[in-house]
């Protein structure tokens, strides 16, 4: 098989969303706000437990007053902040407003980390002519942050599925980024890190690979092991000193 095409899902895959006690001590420190250390060694635990963060710690458990926005988060953008602020709400925080200023941390490219092999990953398939897309389930504009990183230069279309009001594994919305791409699926790789919202792809002919949603310091070249452009026809793109 010789690709044309590769989609990449955005968090967890290509990028990495900062750590619950990093996110919490940004929006404290914005404020001003001085908590002694027991209390924010308390807030990070139940933060974590309740899955506000998006792209960190999945929920222990859904409250059942946010199991629709839940269920379709990433469906539309009033229902991702509707589901994450709600979450972010389950824990008593000392200034009610920064459950709002949590949410909008997330969005920020100051809480993302590009995985360290990413940039060469895509810039050698647009060295191979290979058409780029990022297939992403999210409910904001995840564009600003590709952009602050330097990735957005090889990435020719972004699929967003609040966007579209599809979410993944949808097969809806791996194809129209494959029409978007102007490639037919079987010319087209999806790589993610979700078994379940990724495999979708593979409904509308395309292969998925996967890699591991791990801290950006244990997975140094999880993309690059995937030897996409060995896919390509082409020689690999080799990094830099």
């Amino acid at each position: 098989m010789q690709i044309k095409g590769v989609l990449f899902d955005s968090s967890g895959t290509l990028f990495r969303i900062e750590t619950v006690d990093t996110w919490l001590r940004a929006v404290l420190d914005a404020r001003g706000i001085n908590v002694e250390q027991p209390d924010f060694e308390r807030f990070t635990r139940e933060l974590s437990a309740s899955g506000a963060l998006p792209g960190g710690p999945p929920a222990e458990r859904i409250p059942p007053g946010l199991a629709a926005a839940w269920a379709g988060r990433d469906s539309s953008a009033e229902l991702h902040r509707e589901a994450y602020t709600g979450l972010a709400r389950q824990v008593s925080l000392p200034d009610p407003a920064l459950h709002d200023d949590l949410y909008e941390r997330h969005m920020s490219p100051e809480a993302w980390q590009p995985y360290p092999d990413a940039a060469e990953v895509l810039r050698g398939l647009r060295r191979d002519g290979v058409a780029v897309g990022v297939v992403s389930n999210v409910g904001w504009d995840l564009r600003p942050v590709f952009r602050a990183h330097g990735l957005d230069e090889w990435v020719d279309v972004y699929v967003l599925s609040y966007e579209h009001g599809i979410q993944k594994p949808d097969p809806r919305l791996f194809r129209a980024a494959c029409a978007e791409l102007g490639h037919d699926p079987a010319e087209v790789v999806m790589v993610g890190d979700d078994r379940h919202a990724d495999a979708g792809a593979a409904a509308v002919g395309c292969e998925v690979r996967f890699v591991d949603h791990l801290p950006v310091s244990e997975r140094p070249d999880g993309l690059r092991a995937l030897r996409l452009s060995e896919m390509t026809g082409k020689a690999p793109d080799r990094p830099g000193p």
